[in-house]
């Protein structure tokens, strides 16, 4: 009898704990709430920009701000349009470029984003560096590395938040953390689901037409990474994400509004 009542209880928490992605209307589970996990990345973030050689003063450099906070800018005008302005609250934007040849380019929750050299001759020009951006963005808009950790902690009967969950088994609590983040075996990583990464593809389509870069571009991009894989192992970027291949035929189905999007912010 206690065993049925502590799992109606939990199921009952659960479909209490569900919210939907911004834009998308995806429902997604959310146990942890922003204030638990933003103060938590941002110490994270600090970490890795400590222990890194983080490029400034270079054109590279300089551009991933730039693209960074163009996007960023374009987004939450458009999130406040849309009523969505809640999501973005506790956000405090970053983007900086770090020296390694790994190609790969991540983002943790409340918008801190990290590229490294390695993606940059991928990206090639300023438009190509914005397709990636905004599918970090997207990342945070909706809000996946909190359903990460919502899913690692439900799935191990940690319900009560990260503070909770800490009592009750912090060492599990803290691999939970590590790998919502991506860090550790791959520091930096983000191991979404292709769930995540499809719905950050068509998110991000839009976000980088709404700053003004023309969407069309971003099956380019795609092309040139399969190219950059075809040669053995593929990219960090690619590791657990949807071959280019299905991720170019979902971007095209999405241009005609991203298209739109990008007509607007010619105006």
């Amino acid at each position: 009898m206690l065993k049925k009542i502590c799992f109606l209880f939990a199921f009952g928490l659960l479909i209490y704990s569900c919210a939907r992605v911004p834009l998308t209307g995806r429902s997604q589970l959310s146990l942890i709430g922003n204030q638990e996990l933003l103060p938590l990345s941002y110490e994270q973030y600090e970490q890795v920009l400590a222990e890194s050689n983080v490029i400034t003063n270079t054109s590279e450099g300089q551009m991933v701000v730039r693209v960074g906070r163009r996007i960023a800018d374009a987004v939450e005008s458009y999130m406040r349009e849309q009523g969505y302005e809640k999501h973005l609250e506790g956000f405090a934007w970053e983007f900086n470029l770090i020296r390694d040849e790994t190609v790969n380019a991540w983002c943790m929750p409340g918008g801190k984003v990290a590229f490294y050299t390695g993606i940059m001759p991928i990206c090639q020009d300023e438009t190509g560096l914005a397709v990636v951006m905004g599918h970090e963005v997207a990342h945070a808009i909706a809000h996946h590395g909190r359903e990460r950790m919502s899913n690692g902690l439900a799935l191990n009967g940690l319900l009560g938040g990260v503070s909770a969950a800490m009592g009750q088994n912090p060492s599990l609590t803290q691999n939970l953390f590590l790998q919502a983040f991506g860090v550790g075996g791959q520091l930096g990583m983000l191991s979404f689901s292709r769930r995540h990464e499809l719905e950050a593809d068509q998110l991000g389509l839009n976000f980088m037409a709404l700053a003004g870069y023309d969407p069309r571009e971003a099956p380019n991009f795609w092309i040139r990474m399969e190219e950059a894989s075809s040669g053995g192992r593929p990219p960090e970027f690619l590791s657990t994400h949807p071959g280019p291949n299905r991720r170019i035929d979902q971007l095209e189905k999405r241009m005609p509004e991203a298209l739109e999007y990008y007509e607007r912010s010619q105006r």
